[in-house]
């Protein structure tokens, strides 16, 4: 009679949780010191039978379907070290080194973010990216779980980042650099008391060119004339109805603000088409709508600052032109 050697049921069981806690993903709960983050790129690694190479790049560009991970993963560890935070701006990718930046942007309504990259995934094979729950706020893809987006990598950001980590820097310093490199911001140069109580003349106010009509690809036209005769201007505004410098000025519609460089993207004859390109280019970094004069009437400018080297704001134009703002231009104020 063969001898038959049995085991107790429990024995089975812990087995099973051993294997399954051995196969667990970098996204597990983390202790309640967390853990800095790290610069990673990692070695190959199969899911599902397809093999992912992990590589260093700074000018990646994709195209393809992104989804979003929220409250089931909130808490638990990332791949490079982090603790996941749903409502910061970060995502997972496949193949980018840990962190890289990169701007994602939602093809079925123009709504863009940046985000940081410290995780890996997604692994079903029709997706790219997995974005954050602020993320797909900013993008607009929360309620539908996905949407079709363009990834465009942000070198000068992604090198920075790379050297921060190197540097021991953890998720707090990743994060407050790239606020202030999106931005192209820095703090406001230091004015000495001399030069605050004899300010320089200000520079003559740069040429506007108007545009009437598109705010996303404007087109170089004449300003569109103005009310019908005798018509009565009510106060505050013009005799074709759009409001005075004074009344923007006292709007919530921003006023001409401190002295700096900024970005033009554009200038318009009506508030109504600079609102709208102004909504377009809120995530490049802080607008404002500023009122300026060209051949005797009244220009609404769409403009991004202000930034306190040339350098900065020319950050910015660049990106906003090889994002289709063609117009973008450095101005001073």
């Amino acid at each position: 009679m063969a001898l038959v050697l049995e085991k107790p049921v429990h024995f089975f069981v812990t087995l099973a949780l051993l294997v399954t806690a051995t196969a667990c993903s970098s996204r597990h709960h983390a202790p309640a010191q967390a853990q800095r983050g790290m610069y990673k790129i990692g070695a190959p690694y199969t899911i599902d039978g397809i093999t992912y190479v992990p590589t260093e790049e700074f000018q990646h560009t994709e195209t393809g379907v992104a989804s979003w991970y929220g409250p089931g993963f909130h808490g638990k560890y990332t791949a490079n070290g982090e603790v996941y935070d749903q409502s910061e701006r970060t995502a997972a990718h496949r193949t980018l080194q840990m962190p890289s930046v990169l701007r994602v942007t939602n093809l079925e309504n123009g709504q863009s973010t940046i985000v940081r990259v410290n995780d890996r995934g997604p692994f079903a094979r029709a997706r790219i990216l997995d974005v954050s729950r602020a993320a797909a706020e900013e993008l607009g893809m929360v309620g539908n779980g996905t949407a079709r987006v363009r990834v465009e990598q942000l070198e000068m950001e992604s090198q920075a980042m790379k050297q921060i980590a190197l540097n021991g820097g953890g998720a707090d310093e990743q994060r407050s650099a790239l606020y202030k490199y999106v931005a192209g911001r820095r703090g406001p140069p230091a004015v000495s008391a001399t030069a605050q109580a004899t300010p320089p003349p200000p520079p003559p106010t740069p040429a506007v060119t108007v545009y009437p009509s598109n705010p996303r690809s404007p087109t170089v036209a004449p300003m569109e004339a103005s009310g019908g005769a005798g018509a009565a201007p009510s106060a505050g505004t013009l005799g074709n109805g759009r409001p005075t410098v004074a009344s923007i000025a006292s709007s919530a519609i921003s006023p001409q603000s401190m002295s700096g460089f900024y970005v033009q993207t554009g200038a318009f004859s009506t508030m109504g088409n600079a609102e709208k390109q102004r909504s377009l280019i809120t995530s490049y970094g802080s607008t404002e709508i500023s009122p300026a004069s060209s051949g005797g009437r009244e220009v609404y400018r769409v403009r991004l600052g202000p930034y306190s080297t040339q350098e900065a704001a020319g950050m910015v134009a660049d990106r906003l032109r090889r994002s289709g703002y063609g117009d973008a231009r450095v101005v001073a104020d």
